[in-house]
């Protein structure tokens, strides 16, 4: 199968590149292909895929307050460019969306097929791009929703808070934000079972439970071997920053459990993760719009 990928060089999109390693693949990413310009569009379908993996996308949740333009420019328009490409030759398309569409007022889970109201405009443009992907592929598409994602390469939590931890005594983390933690190995695996099904649709996949920030980075310096370390749970509205990301956007994965596709539990996976041995590296600069 030829597989195309977007964001080929970001945390999640590497790990896309070794799960689908046995097809015939293209790695897009910045500065070789920008999926904002309609060029991209055509030369994407000149290559003619039969699947395209959109994990391309604008994820600082604060320089998207900050430009607003940017975001939709990358999220929505950089979308509807590949989808087009899509459309064009036929190809099958998978867009990685966002917990963030929900806004975290509920107490329970939020399903497939909840409502969406997303309140940042990360979140807007997130959502934009899943209408996109809807109305431009004619339902040969997955939206594969995801939360709080990290992996090996990537300026995520886990580097941040580890970061924190070797210039600080003592941290300070939000015990009032919830989310599923999610291991970039484990979800490209989950793609990769899920596309072989052939089952379009919308999926939540995320490694199984949730969580508080607090309780994260509890476990995190736990495994770091530093679970003494201060940490002072506070409120979110206590951390000033220019977006406010949804309290408890915790997703269920109902979908793909039909499917007998269940990720293990955040907590094995980031042991995982930690005692591979992560890099501090946010990344290439060409993967700024990359998952």
């Amino acid at each position: 199968m030829r597989i195309a990928i977007t964001g080929a060089r970001g945390q999640l999109g590497r790990q896309l590149m070794a799960a689908f390693a046995g097809h015939e693949l293209w790695g897009l990413d910045l500065p070789e292909e920008d999926i904002t310009q309609p060029a991209m569009s055509g030369r994407l379908a000149a290559w003619r895929p039969d699947l395209v993996l959109h994990a391309a996308a604008y994820t600082d949740v604060d320089g998207c307050e900050r430009d607003p333009e940017l975001a939709f420019r990358v999220n929505a328009v950089g979308t509807q460019h590949v989808a087009l490409a899509a459309q064009q030759v036929g190809a099958a398309m998978l867009y990685i969306s966002t917990n963030e569409v929900f806004d975290g007022t509920r107490r329970d889970l939020y399903r497939e097929w909840d409502q969406l109201s997303p309140m940042s405009i990360y979140a807007r443009s997130k959502a934009a791009g899943e209408q996109i992907v809807r109305d431009l592929l004619a339902g040969r598409f997955y939206i594969v929703r995801i939360a709080w994602l990290f992996g090996p390469g990537g300026n995520n939590f886990v580097t941040k808070i580890l970061a924190a931890a070797e210039k600080t005594a003592a941290l300070r983390v939000a015990a009032d934000e919830f989310g599923n933690p999610t291991y970039a190995a484990d979800l490209a695996a989950a793609i990769g079972r899920l596309v072989a099904t052939g089952h379009f649709g919308i999926y939540h996949l995320t490694n199984t439970g949730f969580c508080s920030r607090y309780e994260f980075a509890r476990e995190i310096m736990r495994l770091a071997g530093r679970p003494d370390l201060p940490i002072t749970p506070i409120l979110s509205a206590e951390w000033p920053r220019p977006s406010r990301p949804p309290l408890h956007a915790v997703l269920a994965n109902t979908a793909a459990a039909s499917l007998g596709i269940v990720l293990r539990s955040w907590q094995d996976a980031l042991a995982d993760y930690m005692a591979a041995g992560l890099s501090n590296s946010p990344g290439s600069p060409g993967s700024l719009c990359s998952l």
